[in-house]
Parts: C-alpha cells; sequence; structure tokens
C-alpha cells in the first residue's frame, strides 16, 4: 500500500509540476499583479506585524544580537514564513478531495497526488518568502552561507506537513466540520509557536509544552542556520525526522484505506 502510493506519486511527478504550476498561477489569475502578489503579500505581513510589535507594543527579541528593529523584524519573518507554509497546507487539506470530486471518479487518476500539489504550491511561496529573508540578512550582516542548512532542516517539517494534509484531506471527505477547526487551529498556533517571542521567554516550566508543536523546532532552527549562523541541532533534527516519517506513514496509509469509499460519500 505504502510503496505502490510512494511510487505513483514518484510516476507522476511531471503531473504534480503542472498542476502546481496550475494552482500557483490560478492564484492570482485575473489580478493586474500575477505572481509579483506573492512578494509582496509577505512584505506587506511583515511590516504590519513589525510596526505593531516592535513599534507600538516595544516587543524586544530575549537574546537578539543588536535588539534593532531590523533585526527583530527577520526574526519575525522567519518565524511567520514557516508558519504560513504549514497552514496553507492545513487550511487546504480538508476540502482538496471534496474541490475535485470529477478526479475522484475517474479511476486512472492518482488522487493521492493531490495533498503533494498543495504542498509543492505552498513550498513555492515558502521559497519566495525565504529568499526575501536570506537577501536582506546580507543587506544586515553581509552574505552568509548558512542558509544551505535549510536543505537538511526542512524536508523533515513537508514530511511531517505532507502526512497530516494526506490525513485531512481524506478526513475532510467524511467530517466535512474539519475544515471550520482547522481554520481556528492555525490561527492558535501562530500564537501558541516561538513566531512573535523566543522560546526561551516562557517560563521553565511551560517551555517543554511548547515543543510539543512540530513548528516549534522548525523556527527555532531556521533561525539559527538564517540569522544566527549556527549549526543545526543535528539530535534534535534526526528525533524530529523520525517523528516526521510516523506522520507521513501514518498519513498516507489513512489516506490509501479510506480513498475507496470517497467516490460513494461524493
Amino acid at each position: 500500500m505504502i510503496v505502490g502510493a510512494v511510487m505513483s506519486i514518484w510516476r507522476n511527478r511531471r503531473l504534480i509540476a503542472q498542476l502546481t504550476v496550475r494552482d500557483v498561477l490560478g492564484r492570482y489569475r485575473g489580478s493586474a499583479g500575477g505572481l509579483l502578489w506573492s512578494l509582496v503579500n509577505p512584505l506587506l505581513m511583515l511590516a504590519v506585524y513589525t510596526f505593531v510589535f516592535s513599534v507600538v507594543f516595544k516587543a524586544r527579541w530575549a537574546g537578539a544580537e543588536t535588539g534593532s528593529t531590523p533585526e527583530f523584524a527577520l526574526l519575525l519573518f522567519s518565524g511567520m514564513s514557516i508558519h504560513a507554509m504549514f497552514a496553507e497546507c492545513i487550511n487546504k487539506g480538508p476540502g482538496l478531495i471534496l474541490a475535485n470530486a470529477n478526479y475522484v471518479k475517474k479511476v486512472v487518476f492518482p488522487i493521492e497526488i493531490l495533498p503533494v500539489v498543495a504542498l509543492c504550491s505552498a513550498v513555492f511561496h515558502l521559497t519566495i518568502s525565504l529568499l526575501i529573508l536570506i537577501v536582506a540578512h546580507w543587506f544586515m550582516a553581509g552574505i552568509d552561507v548558512g542558509f544551505l542548512w535549510l536543505i537538511v532542516i526542512l524536508p523533515p517539517f513537508l514530511l511531517l506537513t505532507a502526512g497530516v494534509t494526506w490525513f485531512l484531506a481524506a478526513t475532510g471527505v467524511y467530517v466535512r466540520d474539519i475544515g471550520q477547526t482547522t481554520t481556528l487551529l492555525t490561527t492558535l498556533l501562530l500564537f501558541l509557536s516561538p513566531v512573535f517571542y523566543p522560546v526561551s521567554a516562557l517560563p521553565e516550566r511551560i517551555q517543554p509544552l511548547l515543543h510539543l508543536n512540530p513548528l516549534t523546532f522548525i523556527m527555532e532552527q531556521t533561525r539559527a542556520v538564517l540569522i544566527w549562523g549556527q549549526v543545526p541541532d543535528f539530535i534534535g533534527l534526526a528525533v524530529y525526522s523520525l517523528v516526521a516519517m510516523l506522520f507521513a506513514i501514518g498519513g498516507l496509509v489513512w489516506f490509501q484505506r479510506t480513498r475507496s469509499g470517497f467516490a460513494d460519500v461524493l
């Protein structure tokens, strides 16, 4: 079951690429700015959040090197980028099969790739945000190749996100209310993740709870390699990778076991 699904995803990689391009372009179809909005949107959100938290609330990042507003903006933007990618997949997941019901009725169409397409589309926007972050950091502190560690840090996170998206895509067919709960969940995660504050800002007794959040480790590691030029926590990354693999396998198994009933429900 798992091997067959993975092989199907690999065989249909060109179809995944085509559907991803269509999904990305379709989001901006008809707008004058087109793909430019994929650059403008994160910059506008960054400007608003930075103004509110660093200027209005006078927030400062504990442990930051300079404590300046530009540094706070980079730290904030890195967390926002990770959260935005995860939220995009989670919010889109429950409606993936429902929005593509015509594919379900086509026996030859590999519907297991639909969550992968959603993930690839979200990765596109994450890449744009990370490129903005890298360039901004270069202007502030000079060229640093620490961003290359993202090749090691991000794959486990993408794997975990894929597993959750597979699970939600299948479950959303049978439980329609789940789409409403994911929107609430991702909003809560924005404030229950170290986006606006570091983990060290919380009381020590609460910090372990924050590490149960799947976004926490990735956000902290992204900041470590991109902004502070540190080496990743390889032990933590190994544990995270194992958990991510379990999530991916579990999500894909659930999707494959429940897909036979999709057509009946739809």
